[in-house]
């Protein structure tokens, strides 16, 4: 397992640390997280082509400040997408979680719910799935290491993907052409590719997924273009490169996402410090790293 410090000094400091090997369950992948103080103002969340479910355990307690002005605090479950128009901000202090990204395929399964009925909301673990969420973070707050709390996760997210049914194999090949097109495949062509009807598909998608089709691939478009902005690539050659009609298109984009240029999305925070969503990304200028093994 990897352990990551990242500290910047007018945001926040950061522990970061990794599983050493994949989950039991495809579609899911985890990292831990304590952090000493969010910013007042809290960071924003940007969407991301995942279900994301934030495990709390620590001393502090985690709030979201969502869309509509709701406050949630404790384990939350974001559903696909969530954070569209940087609307939901996360705060709080020494807050500790094991943090996890479920591909949508995955989801129903793992929680136990349609996704359609997370679309652009943030619930919390204990409506989803009742007193097994406070059995879940006892567990894990009596837990003497990252690696112990990574196996007791990846246990619960196994056992319950292993007993629910998977999504239909056609949403399942339909989500992954768009993943793999990066958002870019033609979506009138998906239906026939399965060998269902246009409104078939679009109904099991959108209940199964969490989102339309076109949509979905919009996320994942924009999940893509932001990656390669957080690289530190530039605007034009992101918006060339990512089906964008030109550079004004990838800024309203960025825009009606997150509700910030895409220069200041390359910037925020929680990319910089966040390895599961931005991997294999070198530190800013302004983050200080330490690596050592755990």
């Amino acid at each position: 397992m990897r352990s990551t410090a990242y500290e910047r000094d007018d945001v926040t400091a950061w522990d970061v640390a990794r599983p050493a090997r994949p989950s039991r369950a495809a579609g899911v992948s985890m990292a831990g997280f304590g952090v000493r103080s969010l910013a007042a103002v809290g960071l924003r969340m940007v969407p991301h082509p995942a279900v994301m479910l934030a495990v709390e355990f620590g001393d502090g307690i985690p709030f979201v400040d969502d869309a509509a002005g709701r406050q949630h605090r404790g384990s939350v479950v974001a559903g696909l997408g969530v954070g569209f128009g940087g609307a939901i901000r996360v705060r709080g202090e020494n807050v500790e979680c094991v943090q996890v990204r479920l591909a949508p395929t995955v989801a129903r399964a793992i929680l136990g719910v349609s996704p359609a009925e997370l679309e652009n909301v943030v619930v919390t673990l204990e409506d989803l799935w009742g007193r097994e969420a406070s059995r879940i973070r006892e567990q894990l707050g009596d837990a003497s290491s990252w690696k112990d709390r990574f196996a007791l996760t990846d246990a619960v997210l196994a056992r319950r993907h292993e007993a629910a049914p998977p999504v239909d194999p056609e949403v399942a090949w339909a989500w992954h052409r768009i993943a793999v097109s990066r958002g870019l495949v033609r979506i009138d062509h998906l239906a026939t590719e399965v060998g269902w009807s246009r409104k078939r598909l679009w109904s099991r998608f959108h209940s199964q997924i969490g989102l339309p089709p076109k949509r979905a691939a919009k996320l994942v478009r924009f999940d893509h273009a932001a990656h390669r902005l957080v690289a530190g690539e530039g605007v034009a050659q992101v918006a060339a490169d990512g089906g964008y009609a030109d550079q004004s298109h990838l800024h309203r984009d960025v825009m009606t996402f997150t509700g910030v240029t895409p220069t200041t999305l390359a910037g925020e925070p929680w990319l910089a410090v966040d390895d599961t969503a931005w991997p294999n990304q070198p530190p800013r200028s302004d983050l200080r790293r330490q690596l050592s093994t755990a």
